[in-house]
């Protein structure tokens, strides 16, 4: 494994950790500012959205993870697929956990300090 790919999969693996932690600041610090992502049923949206919609979720715990299935690094550009899991649990437990499951594309691009972020995301997440 490179050092390219190693440094990709512990940014997935810290996306997953600060997901679970609430920590929205630290996953925003993971995304290029031009980041867009796209997810079925509602137009592409950027990093600012993803901060808001991030931040509307202070009532929910979430808990996933993430099997990746390609790392490709071409670059200063990689891509991954991989199969994503992500459980939806509110806190105050008023409703079932809701498990969302599906393939993710991701391209990531290398910034001139050398850390890789996520420029690009489409997730095919279904309910189930």
């Amino acid at each position: 494994m490179t050092d390219d790919e190693r440094a990709i999969r512990e940014l997935i693996d810290t996306w997953l950790a600060a997901s679970k932690a609430g920590e929205t600041a630290t996953v925003l610090g993971l995304m290029t500012d031009d980041a867009v992502f796209m997810v079925p049923g509602q137009k592409p949206f950027g990093k600012a959205a993803f901060g808001v919609a991030a931040e509307g979720q202070k009532n929910v715990d979430i808990d996933g993870k993430s099997e990746i299935l390609e790392l490709q690094v071409l670059g200063d550009w990689a891509f991954l697929r991989s199969q994503l899991e992500v459980t939806i649990t509110l806190k105050d437990g008023s409703a079932p956990p809701v498990r969302h499951a599906g393939n993710t594309l991701t391209i990531l691009r290398k910034e001139t300090d050398g850390r890789w972020l996520v420029a690009r995301d489409a997730s095919l997440l279904v309910k189930g």
